[in-house]
């Protein structure tokens, strides 16, 4: 049911972006087959999340036919005269592994080794689709949204003090490096997430099944749901509706050729040097290409669950999720492609799904359905206040300001203390054997009365 209502979904987008005149996400997977692939490191991953259901030695098999095949193709691309212009050189010996893992299941393994081969093989390649899904969705909203509310975010945001202009200010003052680092952290997000997973999903081979909830799941639900929001409010960030000069760009930027500004749309050139002046909103005309994908900030979103996961791990992998979360947010404020108020949103939303998808998953019961109905009333909240409210939140910032940051807090401080509450039991029930028909009634064995003691 779950496969046939996915492949509908891709179906309608796929049909969606054809009607607008762009191939889909299903025409833009199939192509990678063969062309130079938008992401070879995407590719790479997925694959990553495929093998961990072989074995080490089919491991080392899976991937050096990856790496041979991407070789012929680049022999073959070298040998006909094709440039690369678009994407990645390699990639393609990826995507063809997935595929071929995925005939070996259906035609040389049976029982429970198919269903985890078939598990893996769409784990990896769900990795690789909800980058195209995302691609189509995002090009829909440019499409069926002439126009932006970028104005009534900007003021909003000044109950935060404008912080995309201060951190955008700091990112250019640390120059090529500083934001070169940046980027890099901002364009690998989902390699970061992948990292997690791998560390989560580590026991797979051996046990020979998933855990009931990982990363994989929360960063692709919240890629799903999150361009819905988008087109019921949408948002373009500073750099486009407020400016930027091509000159500011090329001083920071290792691909100045490319300044992420939006030609004659903006209203001014204000971004990052002047801040906005407080006056009355209003939708903004904008161009037909320019993706809507502000609000909610969903790097915010993937980066908050990549922190939230990342804390089961070692010091290693807890480490380096606060640093990915605190460079995505430095990133998405100082490229100017948010707005401070997006990142509020977008981390209320993460708890929100995340909280959900752990609710699901251990049965629903009243402090699930509380934490979600909370993270939910304050998300929708935040939206209505940012439409209707944008200029009182801009003329009262000590007043609106901290109830933002307090009604995002008490999702956190909601969200942290149901979960520690959940933690016990759920590794009582983790540990505890199952009770057989002819213990009921009898007293617990000493292992079980121990684990429920501690």
């Amino acid at each position: 049911m779950a496969a046939a209502t996915a492949f509908a979904f891709l179906v309608a987008l796929e049909a969606a972006a054809r009607h607008f005149g762009l191939p889909g996400p299903i025409t833009n997977q199939a192509r990678e087959a063969i062309c130079a692939p938008k992401s070879g490191f995407l590719l790479y991953a997925g694959l990553a999340l495929t093998m961990v259901v072989l074995t080490w030695q089919q491991r080392f098999i899976a991937l050096g036919a990856a790496i041979g095949i991407d070789l012929a193709f680049a022999t073959v691309r070298w040998a006909c005269g094709a440039e690369v212009t678009r994407g990645q050189p390699f990639g393609n010996g990826a995507l063809w592994v997935m595929l071929g893992c995925a005939v070996v299941a259906v035609t040389r393994r049976t029982g429970r080794e198919r269903v985890l081969l078939l598990k893996g093989v769409g784990l990896g390649l769900l990795l690789v689709t909800g980058r195209k899904t995302g691609d189509a969705w995002l090009f829909i909203t440019s499409r069926t949204r002439p126009t932006v509310l970028d104005q009534y975010v900007a003021t909003a945001d000044h109950a935060l003090g404008n912080p995309s202009w201060l951190v955008g200010r700091f990112v250019t003052a640390t120059g090529p490096i500083g934001f070169n680092v940046l980027d890099v952290v901002y364009g690998q997000l989902a390699l970061a997430a992948v990292a997690v997973a791998l560390y989560q999903l580590r026991g797979v081979a051996a046990e020979r099944r998933f855990p009931r909830h990982h990363l994989v799941r929360t960063f692709l639900v919240i890629g799903l749901l999150g361009p819905a929001v988008y087109m019921i409010f949408p948002v373009v960030g500073p750099v486009f509706a407020y400016g930027t000069g091509a000159d500011h760009w090329a001083s920071v930027s290792l691909w100045p050729e490319h300044p992420p500004h939006g030609g004659h749309w903006p209203t001014a050139d204000l971004w990052p040097r002047t801040v906005p002046p407080v006056t009355a909103p209003h939708p903004l005309p904008y161009d037909g290409f320019t993706p809507r994908n502000c609000m909610p900030s969903l790097h915010t979103a993937w980066a908050t669950a990549i922190f939230l996961h990342s804390r089961q791990g070692p010091r290693v992998l807890r480490w380096a999720g606060t640093f990915w979360l605190v460079a995505t947010l430095t990133a998405t404020l100082g490229f100017g492609y948010h707005y401070g108020a997006d990142l509020v949103a977008g981390a209320v939303f993460a708890l929100t799904v995340e909280a959900a998808l752990r609710s699901l998953d251990r049965g629903w019961d009243p402090s699930g359905v509380r934490l979600v109905a909370h993270g939910t009333a304050v998300f929708t909240a935040l939206l209505v206040s940012y439409r209707w409210l944008p200029l009182e939140m801009a003329t009262h910032p000590w007043v609106s300001g901290p109830l933002l940051v307090l009604a995002m807090a008490s999702v956190v401080v909601d969200y942290v203390r149901t979960v520690n509450r959940w933690a016990p039991r759920t590794e009582a029930t983790a540990h505890r054997p199952a009770p057989q028909p002819e213990l009921i009634g009898v007293e617990a064995p000493f292992s079980a009365r121990r684990v429920r003691d501690r």
